[in-house]
């Protein structure tokens, strides 16, 4: 197959260009493992290199002496700074992926790298390599008789992030008028662990999976734990019909289907006194199980088998217009 060889300018807005009069080759004997350099560590948290609890057999390394060997080279958006990019002329063969899992309310813009990358790799769906935050796997086997951890809260909220400005607060002081919530996290002065978080979740019939921004996709551990957990989440974020693209219709509750916060309090209110209405938001535990994603390891394994997939060169950037789209 032949490939367009292109070379990175890193003057002016370090967009690259792309030589429509030069082409190589690649043969069919191309070598089958893959080589993926991770150039930052995402926020500085590193991870096991190893692919194989995804059943990819690619290679990870952080060894930036190995820049003209990887097949793709992984950039995390918050750790992105234009100094530090490669200097080198970037390897025919090799793509250069953008990755993020924060929404674009909370991920600031760097125009010098509109275009600089071929491949995205976040949460959205429609990404080059998608990573949701969680997933509903189906069981080998249905589960019968699924058990309910004991309840002793109606409605909690776990909330570190705290703008009176953002949905989430105002709903959230509207919908405390009309039915008791348990509140805990940093926004109220509570250091909340990991067996503090199972713990509480467990003991509550609702949550308030409320996302602190409002985007396509961005539909967070916010309301995979607690699904996991066995509390009915209630949602704010992106529209139900985005929601249904993740989780099943009647596996959570979606604020937008009450006109008011009092409303949906009436709900809550009812689906308390009455027990089999209540059951039946886990009827999907039946048929699915929750998988969390693996933040960094997970985002550079697949994109490692993507890159294993799609050898063809993609003479396609990534342009920077607050939700990175790809362009062609």
């Amino acid at each position: 197959m032949v490939v367009a060889v292109f070379r990175v300018s890193y003057t002016g807005t370090m967009m690259f260009d792309i030589d429509p009069n030069q082409t190589v080759s690649l043969g069919s004997d191309a070598e089958l493992d893959t080589l993926l350099l991770i150039w930052m560590w995402p926020f500085g948290n590193k991870f096991d290199l190893n692919c194989s609890i995804f059943n990819i057999r690619c290679h990870l390394t952080d060894d930036k002496s190995l820049y003209h060997k990887a097949h793709g080279v992984i950039f995390h958006h918050r750790n992105i700074k234009v100094a530090s990019l490669p200097k080198e002329q970037r390897p025919w063969f090799q793509k250069w992926v953008w990755f993020n899992m924060e929404s674009p309310a909370n991920s600031g813009q760097i125009p010098e790298i509109n275009h600089l990358f071929n491949l995205t790799c976040n949460y959205r769906l429609d990404s080059n390599i998608p990573v949701p935050y969680g997933q509903l796997l189906p069981l080998s086997s249905g589960i019968e008789g699924f058990e309910l951890p004991p309840k002793d809260k109606l409605v909690c909220w776990i909330v570190s992030n705290w703008n009176p400005n953002f949905r989430r607060v105002q709903f959230y002081n509207e919908l405390k008028k009309h039915v008791q919530i348990n509140t805990y996290g940093r926004a109220f002065n509570q250091h909340v662990s990991d067996q503090d978080y199972t713990k509480i979740m467990s003991s509550c019939k609702f949550y308030l999976s409320f996302e602190n921004s409002i985007h396509k996709d961005y539909i967070t551990e916010k309301l995979f734990r607690p699904l996991k957990l066995g509390s009915v989440p209630i949602v704010l974020g992106p529209p139900r019909q985005n929601y249904e693209d993740h989780i099943p219709a009647d596996s959570f509750i979606h604020v937008d289907d009450f006109s008011t916060p009092k409303e949906l309090a009436e709900r809550i209110l009812y689906l308390e006194r009455n027990i089999t209405e209540y059951m039946k938001y886990f009827n999907w535990k039946n048929r699915y199980e929750v998988q969390l994603a693996k933040f960094g390891q997970e985002n550079a394994c697949r994109t490692c088998s993507y890159l294993q997939k799609n050898r063809r060169y993609q003479q396609r950037t990534v342009r920077d217009d607050g939700e990175f789209s790809l362009q062609s």
